[in-house]
């Protein structure tokens, strides 16, 4: 018989696993949750990050939500684009604009360019979406990411300042996250169990 009930899959930027990240404190609270794990090579390879994530959606049976951060939604939206699997919807938070330079620090646009990345998809997704954009990321200007969100055909949130909402911006835990995985879960009929309740809005 077949699962289904949703499972959750954590899509994290390119970053290592970090314990206080809202992702990680996300998925803690979840039933039913599974993470792409961070690549020990080829980290800048867009093909491995997709087979990364192809090889969690596999391993799960039943129905799927997406819930990913920075260079993660665009791994999440090529792969949408490539894949035939039913998604549920997708919580897509604070892309990173990879079409423009990042700062200092980050992988240059010349590098994300020949691992693949570019340019960045811009069809409809075909789930629902939330594309939550902070009003001053260092790593994408809001009036780009609300385009972004139109040409995916996202209901776009704005969060106000939360720099690129990680924790060198002051966020480890966002709250928030359980309430748009739950207005995703209830557009699509689904639920998810969850260890901890779902928050009220502050």
């Amino acid at each position: 018989m077949k699962d289904t009930e949703p499972t959750v899959i954590i899509v994290p930027g390119l970053r290592d696993h970090v314990a206080d990240h809202w992702q990680t404190l996300l998925a803690d609270r979840l039933d039913r949750v599974r993470t792409v794990p961070p690549l020990d090579h080829d980290r800048l390879s867009l093909d491995a990050r997709l087979a990364a994530l192809d090889a969690v959606v596999g391993d799960v049976d039943g129905p799927i939500v997406l819930v990913a951060h920075s260079a993660g939604v665009l791994i999440a939206v090529h792969w949408a684009h490539t894949s035939t699997r039913p998604v549920l919807g997708a919580l897509l938070a604070t892309p990173a604009d990879i079409e423009k330079p990042l700062p200092e620090g980050y992988p240059t646009t010349a590098d994300l360019d020949r691992g693949g990345w570019l340019p960045i998809p811009r069809r409809r997704l075909p789930f629902p979406s939330i594309l939550a954009a902070s009003s001053n990321d260092p790593l994408a200007d809001r009036r780009r990411v609300a385009g972004l969100a139109e040409a995916w055909g996202s209901r776009f949130v704005d969060l106000g300042e939360v720099g690129h909402l990680n924790p060198a911006s002051g966020f480890g835990d966002w709250p928030a996250a359980d309430l748009f995985l739950q207005e995703l879960l209830q557009r699509s009929g689904a639920t998810t169990r969850e260890t901890a309740p779902v928050p009220s809005e502050s």
